[in-house]
């Protein structure tokens, strides 16, 4: 099991926990007769349902995200991680900045292909655009879907 997947196992758990406690004292603050502790009651128990939402679309998100990794690695279809770094392991963004033109103009050319968009994530990801690289990755995981939808 790597590193990310206990990091992630352990910050769920974290999260269940103060979840629980976050649900206990709301439930101990909408049981008060005045209107204000009642308010925070009901806010206490909206926020950790928020938390929890976002920590099941968070965890899905990777789980499909590394299944379609496991795909692509199994194709021999991922990018091959050659790019230089500095001394401290970060890429250079100059050197990413170069490769990712490639993983675009595949990406445009097949625009229905999810093995490019999710290549151009990783291109994204090199290049430090960590926001453009979750959304290109999303798009690769909804053409996996739509594809796996239309086979079935």
């Amino acid at each position: 099991m790597s590193k990310a997947k206990i990091g992630a196992i352990i910050v769920s758990v974290l999260l269940v926990f103060y979840f629980v406690l976050m649900g206990q004292r709301a439930w101990i603050l909408v049981r008060e007769p005045d209107l204000v502790p009642r308010i925070m009651g009901i806010a206490l128990f909206v926020l950790p349902i928020i938390g929890a939402w976002t920590l099941v679309v968070e965890l899905m998100f990777g789980a499909r995200s590394e299944k379609l990794a496991r795909i692509l690695a199994s194709e021999g279809g991922l990018p091959v991680d050659d790019l230089p770094r500095t001394p401290g392991g970060r890429i250079i963004r100059e050197s990413a900045d170069e490769a990712f033109g490639q993983y675009q103009s595949e990406a445009e050319a097949a625009p229905e292909d999810w093995r490019s968009w999710f290549r151009l994530s990783c291109a994204y990801d090199a290049c430090g655009d960590r926001k453009r690289a979750r959304s290109t990755m999303r798009h690769a995981i909804s053409l996996f879907r739509a594809g796996a939808k239309q086979t079935t």
